[in-house]
């Protein structure tokens, strides 16, 4: 017995079932995944140290001060850990991200995992601002090249801040480039 309805393809968009609401998981599947690419001439090792801010944090803040001049994180880059980036908002406060280090292979990648934000110090996990967003991953990778390492940053971004990223990581990719190779 055949099917005789049309493929989906060719129905009308009208006709098609409306979609149901989608949690906050299944939302991190609409977010564009954004790459980002900076050959460094350092080792893996010194660049991962360097962009993590593991023997000096200020070299973390320094080249996230392309995101917020005042960027820095708490907490710990130990995979399962949670991790504050903060910084100092426009009123003063101490606002940032809350994620979570989904994994971390020294000198070879790190995975983050964002699930809350900071608000004037003061934590925030659920509501609609948080859901768009919750469970997006930001990713990190140190590949031996040639003359050195290539650093490959993936971000899951809603399209409200694409533009922003672009203009904003190869900045901040330009920066850490400088501080490992000095």
């Amino acid at each position: 017995m055949r099917n005789k309805n049309p493929p989906i393809s060719q129905l009308p968009l009208a006709s098609l079932p409306k979609l149901p609401y989608l949690n906050s998981s299944q939302k991190r599947y609409l977010m564009k995944r954004l790459k980002y690419t900076q050959e460094i001439s350092a080792s893996p090792e010194r660049v991962y140290d360097v962009m993590l801010g593991l023997s000096d944090k200020r070299t973390y803040e320094q080249w996230t001060a392309a995101f917020n001049p005042t960027s820095s994180w708490e907490g710990s880059w130990n995979k399962g850990d949670k991790i504050l980036f903060v910084g100092i908002s426009e009123d003063g406060s101490k606002s940032g991200m809350i994620a979570r280090i989904a994994e971390n292979d020294p000198g070879k990648y790190v995975s983050i995992e964002h699930y809350g934000e900071l608000q004037k110090g003061v934590e925030i996990t659920e509501g609609e601002k948080v859901d768009q967003w919750k469970g997006a991953h930001e990713n990190y990778r140190f590949e031996s090249a040639a003359n050195g390492t290539l650093v490959t940053v993936e971000v899951d971004m809603v399209d409200d801040y694409v533009s922003y990223m672009d203009e904003a990581w190869p900045k901040a990719l330009a920066k850490l480039k400088e501080i490992c190779e000095k």
